[in-house]
């Protein structure tokens, strides 16, 4: 059996028991909330409620990568107990922490060049990301090594479908995705913007949608266009959200009323602090094995 350990960063979204039960090993973000700086470590430092609700109240958010110093770190830990490393990284499209990981990895072979440290940008984010990590715990469990993990991962990536909406666009607008007067507008008309994470990893929206009960039926029906199997879908499937709970279980209840085979019941985690900082409260995300994105 091989020696290894399989990582990634806080912002797959999982929930601490989920990473401790699979066995999956993380490294945090950070982020700033009013001029004070915390770990992005799943809500155990601040609850995601009390996070949310100093959004809603004004509070200032800035995020804050994970840096060189850090991983090297983190990963000489693994290192030191003869373990090679397979640690797949927040989007490249989202973030710039790929280059941070490979640099800590570059350095530190220099200093152990016996051991084996495997670098993926996962093209994926919150629990579409933690999707990934789920199924590669999988195929880890089930015998597969690392090498061969490390090329599953680069060839399936992309199948992650990742589909987002929002029935709150301040924070959207206040990150420039959506302009002012188009939110303004949006806002009056009680327009949800659909959006996805395209081939590049990139958060990319899709369409305007008006009414919340229709963008919960368009996000559903974009599952049944694309996952693998159309309504035969017998795979996993995850929602995350920031503090619109009654939201995500309205989806997970359709998605569940639509897909018979699904493997077990649709699994809901939040939004974590770093990407919830640039989203807001009010987003619902929908992640299932789908085509891989073309575009």
């Amino acid at each position: 059996m091989e020696n290894f350990v399989l990582s990634c960063c806080s912002t797959a979204d999982l929930s601490l028991e989920h990473f401790q039960n699979r066995n999956i090993h993380y490294i945090c973000f950070h982020y700033e909330l009013n001029g004070t700086v915390y770990p992005d470590d799943l809500g155990q430092s601040m609850p995601f409620d009390v996070f949310y609700e100093a959004m809603t109240k004004g509070a200032e958010t800035k995020t804050f990568q994970v840096n060189v110093a850090e991983f090297e770190a983190y990963f000489e830990t693994f290192l030191q107990e003869g373990k090679d490393i397979l640690h797949l990284c927040l989007s490249s499209g989202i973030t710039g922490v790929l280059n941070s990981a490979n640099i800590a990895r570059d350095i530190l072979l220099e200093k152990y060049p016996e051991r084996k440290i495997y670098i993926v940008d996962s093209l994926a984010a919150s629990s579409g990301y933690g999707l990934l990590m789920d199924r590669l715990a999988d195929l880890r469990d089930a015998g597969m090594g690392l090498a061969d993990l490390y090329h599953w991962a680069e060839e399936n990536k992309r199948k992650v479908q990742h589909w987002f909406f929002s029935t709150d666009l301040t924070f959207y607008i206040k990150g420039g995705r959506v302009t002012k007067t188009a939110g303004f507008v949006g806002t009056m008309l009680s327009i949800c913007p659909l959006l996805h994470v395209d081939c590049e990893g990139k958060l990319i929206p899709m369409q305007k949608v008006r009414t919340k009960k229709k963008v919960i039926d368009a996000i559903e029906k974009k599952m049944e266009e694309l996952a693998e199997n159309g309504l035969a879908y017998d795979g996993k499937c995850y929602i995350s959200h920031s503090a619109c709970q009654a939201d995500a279980e309205a989806v997970a209840s359709l998605v569940e009323s639509r897909f018979p085979n699904l493997n077990g019941r649709v699994l809901i985690n939040s939004i974590g602090t770093t990407i919830g900082s640039h989203t807001g409260p009010g987003t619902v995300a929908l992640f299932f094995w789908g085509e891989e994105r073309k575009s």
